[in-house]
């Protein structure tokens, strides 16, 4: 990146991407200090929250970041193994999700684009997990087995179900079949990243 790029990324990151209004206010400036501090915060900020540079980092809005993340405490070493750990993961698919994953507080997995369970697997667990649970009157829901409302017995079909991870992803539960599991819909959304 040469020193127009970063005058251009640290224009953007300083006007919260209207450069135009930016300029326009600050026409008459004879240096740019405040530019020049304002780029070295979101530098220094992001240097203090991740040990480890990797080539993702390249091209993320790091401003905005800032701006989103900065008063929040961060334990560096925590960050730097959790940057590890979902590197190493071959499930994680958007490395570059990895960074604001982690600096909104591990919640959005979205972000991660993680390999969701395919379809072969969806149908199996749903057939064996509907057979089960058929001969003993309960729903093919678990949750909806355990609860007390008119759908404790009721056999959904399955484009109404979603497979969930039985130990959420985030908390190391695998994508694999073992640690798969259909609940109907409202359940599954319900339950998050528990």
């Amino acid at each position: 990146m040469n020193r127009q790029d970063f005058f251009e990324r640290a224009l953007g990151w300083v006007s919260k991407g209207n450069i135009d209004d930016y300029m326009s206010r600050h026409r008459y400036d004879e240096n740019i200090t405040e530019l020049k501090t304002y780029f070295n915060s979101v530098i220094d900020w992001v240097s203090s929250v991740f040990l480890d540079v990797k080539d993702e980092m390249c091209g993320l809005a790091w401003g905005q970041l800032y701006e989103d993340y900065h008063n929040t405490p961060y334990d560096p070493t925590k960050v730097s193994r959790d940057v590890q750990k979902l590197y190493n993961d071959p499930y994680v698919k958007n490395k570059k999700g990895i960074f604001k994953y982690i600096l909104g507080g591990l919640a959005d997995t979205k972000l991660l684009k993680v390999r969701v369970f395919d379809d072969a697997t969806k149908k199996k667990v749903y057939s064996e997990q509907t057979a089960k649970t058929k001969t003993k009157g309960k729903s093919n829901c678990p949750l909806c087995a355990i609860g007390h409302d008119a759908n404790k017995s009721k056999i959904w079909k399955e484009k109404e179900m979603e497979a969930d991870h039985v130990e959420a992803w985030s908390k190391g539960g695998e994508t694999n079949i073992a640690n798969c599991q259909m609940l109907c819909r409202t359940h599954n959304r319900a339950k998050g990243n528990r």
